[in-house]
């Protein structure tokens, strides 16, 4: 998004070539971006040809996003401050999630953005310029600072988001690689807007998000002994390790280095027994994406683990609180769900049948909760698990985890 609106061609190495990152590219394609791939050395390069401020064009059909959540908030964000007139769609999934937490700040910016009783689609028109604002956001999501933060990339004057607690922070740390001063405290983040970004070089790390269903599996397999090349590991985003550790993990950073302002280390994990502990509140921003996964290594510790404060899980591509609820429940787990937590006891659990309710990472988690059951277990619908992870079931499988594809 960065580059598209840059000037020059930004070139990305290590792009995640899922459904979500290509959904984003078609969608840019369509609104005037040329955007190639290219083989260099035997790595695929994409390079962004970007038209500058303010050269995307309108488009009159909907842009579908597919099932990206994080697409549809910050393209919202990001056409509306260039003053393109859009509407974003997506799949049955992403049109029944939130989207008014992005639409109210960015009305508050002088945007006409129409939603359907607060859900996709995203009617998004611009009269005139956007106006910078110091916006408190209710809810501490990087989705809703980053579309805020693009959007005032073109607006008048300054931007500022400030949240309760602190979100992650790719959008902060990418935006002066490409030229756009950023002021950032604890909980706040400030821009100006700029006569226009330069393009960049990008090396993309790898998503700790993805890592984390092998951090879990490396961990509760014994014998395992695995090593995750160039994770990105920013501390907005390493709740999932620090859980980890807390449960006794072993989990050691090696080769640490610094790219964009991004922290990178290869990931070297061994297989440890795991004890319950209570997850302090303060860690879940960090961890949020994470909780399926995080929740089937409650049910190989030894002992109740609590998790609180994770209400935001159900909306996310499902309400994924209670979909872990139930599925580890109809596997015989001892659980106690509550509005914002789970309560779970670790122990054996059974064999059976699980719906993922097409969400990635909901059949990614019970994929991994396979090594822990006493029987075998059946995942349906896991097509939704390529907006991610392409080829989660082919490396995993290299890795030595029983899993079989069946289409």
């Amino acid at each position: 998004m960065l580059g598209a609106i840059a000037t020059g061609t930004t070139r990305i190495e290590g792009l995640l070539e899922a459904e979500d990152c290509l959904n984003t590219a078609r969608v840019l394609r369509k609104l005037g971006v040329i955007i190639e791939v290219n083989e260099d050395n035997g790595s695929r390069v994409w390079c962004v040809h970007g038209v500058g401020t303010r050269g995307l064009k309108n488009h009159d059909e909907p842009l579908d996003v597919g099932n990206s959540g994080t697409g549809m908030r910050l393209l919202a964000g990001l056409l509306a401050g260039q003053g393109v007139n859009a509407t974003l769609i997506g799949d049955s999934s992403l049109m029944g999630r939130p989207m008014e937490r992005i639409a109210v700040p960015l009305r508050m910016m002088g945007a006409h953005i129409k939603t359907s009783d607060g859900k996709p689609p995203l009617v998004i028109n611009v009269d005139e310029p956007l106006t910078g604002i110091d916006y408190h956001s209710p809810v501490a999501s990087a989705q809703v600072k980053s579309a805020v933060l693009l959007a005032g990339l073109g607006a008048s004057g300054s931007t500022s988001v400030t949240e309760t607690e602190r979100s992650r922070d790719h959008t902060e740390r990418m935006l002066p690689a490409f030229g756009c001063k950023v002021e950032v405290t604890e909980t706040a983040a400030r821009l100006k807007s700029v006569d226009g970004l330069k393009a960049i070089d990008v090396v993309v790390p790898g998503d700790i998000s993805s890592a984390a269903f092998l951090l879990v599996a490396a961990t509760i397999i014994p014998g395992s002994d695995v090593t995750i090349e160039h994770v990105g590991m920013n501390p907005t985003r390493t709740g999932i390790v620090k859980i980890l550790r807390a449960m006794g993990a072993s989990i050691e950073e090696v080769n640490p280095q610094v790219i964009h302002g991004e922290p990178v280390s290869d990931l070297h994990v061994i297989a440890s027994p795991l004890s319950a502990i209570d997850v302090p509140p303060e860690w879940v921003p960090s961890a949020i994406d994470e909780f399926p996964v995080v929740f089937i290594a409650a049910c190989a510790a030894k002992g109740t683990t609590r998790v609180t404060g994770v209400a935001e899980l159900k909306v996310k591509e499902s309400d994924r609180l209670g979909t872990m609820a139930k599925g580890l429940g109809s596997l015989g787990a001892k659980l106690v769900e509550s509005d914002d937590g789970l309560e779970i006891e670790g122990g054996t659990l059974s064999g059976g049948a699980i719906h993922s309710h097409d969400d990635h990472r909901i059949a990614m988690a019970f994929a991994v909760a396979g090594a822990l059951t006493s029987e075998p277990l059946v995942i349906h619908d896991v097509t939704n698990i390529g907006t991610s992870f392409p080829d989660f079931a082919g490396l995993m499988t290299t890795l030595g985890l029983e899993l079989e594809e069946v289409r």
